[in-house]
């Protein structure tokens, strides 16, 4: 057995030449290139392997950009593309190489994609889409598939009259020194969603911030916790007064993070713009609001995954990735009045105070019981280690609900607390009181919908993510009415 534990699983096949007609001679093959586009070396080593096995020559690339420039040089006559890459993911790699060479044939491959993601790849002239794990009779097959294909669209083309001003060299390329001129102009809806953010840079302030980005684009795999299904994150770093924005990796619309685009807040917090969705977004926003990363595009496919059910994870890959300080700065939102929603029993105030503050009480039935927690967001540091671990917590009652509204589907035994019958069922606590913890890990979150970071004490009690939006609706009018 060929395998890859973490994306790749290759299991060797024989062929039968009587019923295999896709075959070609070792002499044919080693007259064709592959290009191997995938940021993870093992991968990319794995699959070079089986094809120069099969008698291919094999060109390989390990980010988007490194993927336009090989393409070049080499003309590769198939290209597998993955679509989770640092940097400039699949999809739009994909359009590039389209309009490069749009006869060109390009197999996306991915093990965290949807059904949508692979119709808008085959849509923008992918040859076809592969799921990880890989076969090698599904890689071979639809290899060879794509070499038929590329032979009967050339001999379409060399049977009709081809007119131009100047002959047509190759069969792609324009100049290879305008490879790093490919980004273009920003896409429609992202120049829209940055006005917004640019908008909210011009207001004044009393305390300027610099604006911060990842110093690289990160990817992190995992499961929707509502969804169930499998999907990524991809982090690109963004230059200043651009703000956080939410896009889907198969699509160009994205939905800026702001108060403004709150879809919903049942269970989860959600956004919607146009076409763009951007679910339970709640936790990496808790981490972006701690680490003061103001400027950054995160794709995914409309969820962001669970991961362990707490913020830990996306603490990690922004560590990993850096933090840089940008030239422009950002005004600190400054509260300087008491404000407060109260909704039956619960009640959400925001007063003035020093730095972002928060005191929540919460009253629950056994094993949580009340529990309250003093928290400052006065560094990464502090967050990291008080707040970021605690997980996502429900009773059972509540998941066979969900699950019978469609939602819940990714709730797994290892990525939230599960309570029932006045015990914890599935796992051991981080901290005694980790449950109301996760609760300003939550609030943490949805106050960086304010687009700008807060300084005020938060008082929460019984409090949740529908009180968290309308007290910074409140807090948004309030200052607006401040600023005219």
């Amino acid at each position: 057995m060929f395998q890859y534990s973490k994306k790749l699983l290759i299991l060797p096949c024989s062929y039968d030449n009587e019923n295999s007609n896709w075959m070609f001679l070792i002499g044919d093959l080693m007259e064709k290139k592959v290009l191997i586009v995938d940021d993870e070396e093992r991968v990319v080593h794995s699959i070079a392997g089986v094809l120069e096995d099969e008698g291919f020559r094999v060109a390989k690339a390990r980010s988007g950009e490194e993927a336009i420039k090989v393409f070049q040089e080499e003309e590769p006559d198939i290209t597998l593309l993955d679509i989770w890459m640092p940097g400039m993911d699949g999809i739009e790699v994909l359009k590039r190489l389209k309009w490069i060479a749009p006869e060109c044939q390009v197999i996306m491959i991915s093990g965290h994609a949807t059904i949508s993601t692979a119709m808008t790849a085959v849509k923008l002239g992918a040859f076809d889409f592969i799921e990880k794990p890989l076969s090698l009779d599904v890689l071979l097959m639809t290899i060879h598939r794509a070499l038929d294909h590329q032979k009967e669209l050339l001999t379409v083309q060399r049977s009709e009259e081809i007119v131009a001003e100047e002959p047509f060299q190759g069969k792609k390329i324009f100049p290879k020194e305008m490879a790093g001129e490919l980004n273009g102009p920003p896409l429609t809806s992202i120049r829209e969603a940055i006005s917004l953010t640019r908008e909210t840079s011009k207001r004044k302030g009393t305390s300027l911030l610099p604006q911060r980005t990842l110093k690289q684009s990160m990817v992190l795999y995992g499961t929707g916790l509502h969804s169930g299904k499998k999907t990524g994150l991809l982090l690109q770093p963004l230059p200043p007064n651009s703000g956080i924005l939410f896009g889907n990796i198969s699509s160009d619309d994205v939905v800026p993070a702001h108060l403004d685009y709150v879809q919903t807040t049942e269970f989860a917090t959600s956004l919607k713009k146009g076409r763009a969705i951007a679910k339970t977004i709640e936790h990496l926003m808790a981490v972006l609001h701690a680490y003061h990363i103001t400027n950054l595009m995160v794709k995914m496919i409309e969820e962001i995954p669970i991961m362990d059910g707490s913020a830990l994870e996306f603490c990690k890959i922004v560590e990993e990735a850096g933090v840089e300080e940008q030239e422009e700065r950002i005004d600190e939102l400054v509260v300087d009045r008491r404000l407060e929603i109260v909704h039956k029993n619960k009640s959400l105030t925001i007063e003035p105070a020093e730095v972002f503050s928060i005191h929540f009480f919460l009253d629950y039935p056994p094993p949580i019981g009340q529990q309250t927690f003093d928290f400052a967001l006065e560094s990464e540091e502090v967050f990291r280690d008080q707040i970021a671990p605690a997980r996502t917590f429900g009773f059972l009652k509540d998941i066979e609900m969900l699950e019978r509204m469609g939602m819940g589907g990714g709730g797994r035994l290892h990525n939230f607390i599960l309570l029932d019958d006045g015990k914890i069922v599935n796992t051991e606590l981080r901290f005694p009181d980790e449950f109301v913890r996760h609760k300003i890990l939550d609030l943490i979150g949805d106050f960086y919908l304010l687009n700008r970071p807060v300084r005020g004490k938060v008082t929460a009690y019984l409090t949740g993510h529908t009180e968290n939006i309308a007290l910074m609706k409140k807090i948004q009018e309030t200052t607006r009415e401040k600023e005219c």
